[in-house]
């Protein structure tokens, strides 16, 4: 009876040691996993904070190269219409401007003003007096006004080129901005007056932002100085110069600020964040380029509190799951540590089995997070290819355009010039017609839908019929000595090809080395490369290709001349490619006369 007793006393021990046990491994672990939770936690957070802040950079640092292309594409434009009336004084006979030009200056300012509002458009003699104008009603007249002390008149004088002024103060008291364009003598050489345009500067660039409520994004924009063309924060900074000592003490003399603007004013593009006593703020920046140069400066300044709101809200709501996730793993893992008191075996083959599927399913998520990843990267480049492609092409087909309304208007006005006008008419017709074509080729080509209408000729006939027409071009123009020389086989060369888009890639080979030859030859060579391939060659005395543009020639927008977008190489190349040939260039060796020379091949038709 003793015994049992004992035995009994000893069992009930050992079931209290393994229940004190149990519960202190799940005090553990609940006490581990908090642990790791918080720590996790406090990680998850910092990486979700910065991965969100890094999307809303990258965002607005796109968003502010948007808006100084968008101010630079306007400021053009008004540069655009400035040339065109700069033309018309040009022809313009001495004496009053007849009622018809006047007219037709008035309709300039109407377009001027559907850009942006502008005082109105000024004459000035040689003297840089105004002596007409035109103006946006009401606004002040400066007729017989004495420009000759502006700094952005003196730096047109000595320059002979449109100029874009630094920001100055009107006889109004408005702030603005000055574009004016130089009228020159028939030497081309000789100053005789100008045409100006002046802008209020709150009024223009309100056009691209906030340029007043500091407590949302809002746009701050300089000139070359580094004066301050408008400003949200305080209005009476307006006009003042960011490195004077008022504007400093308003900033705190913040040195990632005076850092960041320092290297915007150089055409450097950048962001900081900064802090200098009015709340934190994310501020990116862009040159706004015209032509390449660095006109004005746009810093785009955003508070970043309310995007930290939106954030914590983020991470609470995601701190929230995963505390409850938390709640019921520490749970699951109570139950666990129970049942494996007594079914320790089941468990471990569970156990196995479970972090099998685990393991699988990590495989699965890593390789859908890298797709998501790549097809993220395809996205951004596709969009930059697109807006890269829409800047290039707008700005080609602006520049005809202009300049055949330009010549129309003044084929009426002046019909004893008719011939003169009808050829420049002509030319940026053919001119704007080549782009449209180009951009239906390469339309087709991305799209797949680019057929070939096949048929069986000499292509002797095609290259001489092209050599033909580019010599006609080469001594109408006599600009230049050039020569083309053609070295064709006595025999036909027949092939099974697109006639059409075959001729148009020779054209545009012989139509490249002209561009780029400024004297001696060209030589064009057919040969037969042996019984089933045709090899075209073109070589030029020209200056040869640019090293920095060898490696993506035949890519598109690749050019380094002033004319054309670089889509000639690339369509010239899709349409050897799809007769099933090849298309090549290289630089000619330095003992020979310089230049490149091109190569396509073609397959010979053969007869089934």
């Amino acid at each position: 009876m003793k015994a049992e007793k004992a035995k009994k006393t000893i069992s009930d021990k050992l079931s209290i040691n393994k229940k004190n046990i149990i519960l202190i491994l799940i005090i553990i672990i609940v006490l581990s996993s908090l642990g790791l939770f918080f720590f996790l936690q406090n990680t998850t957070e910092e990486n979700i904070k910065k991965s969100i802040f890094n999307k809303f950079k990258d965002n607005k640092i796109e968003s502010t190269t948007i808006i100084a292309d968008h101010i630079a594409s306007d400021l053009q434009s008004i540069m655009i219409i400035l040339q065109g009336i700069v033309d018309l004084v040009s022809v313009q006979s001495s004496g009053a401007f007849e009622e018809n030009f006047n007219k037709i200056l008035n309709e300039k300012l109407s377009n001027i003003n559907k850009i942006t509002e502008v005082n109105g458009i000024y004459f000035l003699n040689n003297k840089n007096i105004i002596k007409y104008e035109v103006l946006s009603e009401p606004n002040q007249s400066l007729i017989n006004t004495d420009l000759s002390n502006r700094n952005y008149i003196k730096q047109m004088n000595q320059s002979l080129k449109p100029t874009f002024s630094n920001g100055f103060i009107g006889t109004d008291d408005i702030y603005r901005i000055a574009l004016i364009v130089p009228v020159l003598g028939n030497d081309s050489s000789s100053y005789v007056g100008a045409v100006e345009v002046t802008i209020p500067t709150e009024k223009f660039f309100e056009h691209y932002g906030n340029i007043h409520d500091v407590n949302s994004q809002f746009l701050v924009v300089y000139d070359k100085k580094g004066n301050l063309l408008v400003v949200g924060a305080d209005k009476s900074l307006l006009g003042e110069n960011f490195f004077n000592e008022i504007v400093q003490n308003f900033t705190n003399h913040n040195p990632i600020l005076m850092n960041n603007t320092v290297k915007l004013l150089q055409g450097i593009s950048g962001y900081a964040i900064y802090d200098y006593g009015r709340g934190e703020r994310l501020t990116t920046t862009y040159p706004v380029l015209i032509e390449g140069n660095p006109e004005y400066f746009v810093q785009v300044v955003n508070p970043t509190l309310s995007f930290y709101s939106e954030i914590n809200e983020v991470i609470i709501g995601e701190e929230v799951k995963t505390f409850f996730l938390l709640l019921g793993t520490i749970a699951a893992v109570a139950s666990l540590i129970v049942i494996l008191v007594k079914w320790n075996i089941i468990l471990n083959t569970e156990i196995k089995s479970r972090t099998l599927e685990l393991e699988e399913s990590n495989k699965l998520l890593k390789g859908t997070n890298e797709e998501l990843l790549q097809a993220n990267e395809e996205l951004k480049i596709h969009d930059r290819m697109q807006k890269e492609f829409i800047n290039i092409a707008s700005h080609e087909i602006k520049t005809p355009v202009q300049s055949i309304l330009g010549f129309s208007q003044l084929l009426g006005m002046y019909p004893e010039k008719q011939t003169e006008f009808i050829e420049s008419l002509q030319r940026n017709a053919y001119r704007l017609q080549r782009l449209s074509n180009d951009l239906l080729e390469v339309t087709k080509i991305e799209s797949k839908s680019f057929k070939l209408k096949k048929e069986v000729f000499n292509l002797n006939d095609i290259i001489l019929k092209v050599v033909k027409e580019q010599n006609t071009i080469l001594e109408n123009s006599r600009e230049r000595e050039l020569k083309i020389i053609l070295h064709t086989p006595n025999e036909p060369i027949i092939v099974e090809a697109d006639n059409e888009r075959i001729g148009a890639v020779v054209s545009n080979l012989l139509s490249n080395a002209i561009k780029f030859t400024k004297e001696g030859e060209i030589i064009i060579n057919v040969k037969k490369e042996n019984s089933q391939y045709v090899l075209v060659s073109v070589r030029d005395t020209g200056s040869g290709i640019d090293q920095r543009i060898s490696a993506k020639l035949f890519s598109k927008f690749t050019t380094t001349s002033f004319q054309g977008i670089g889509l000639g190489l690339y369509i010239s190349k899709n349409i050897i490619k799809a007769h099933g040939g090849k298309i090549w260039a290289e630089n000619n060796n330095i003992d020979s006369r310089g230049g490149a020379t091109f190569y396509f091949s073609l397959p010979l038709f053969v007869k089934h």
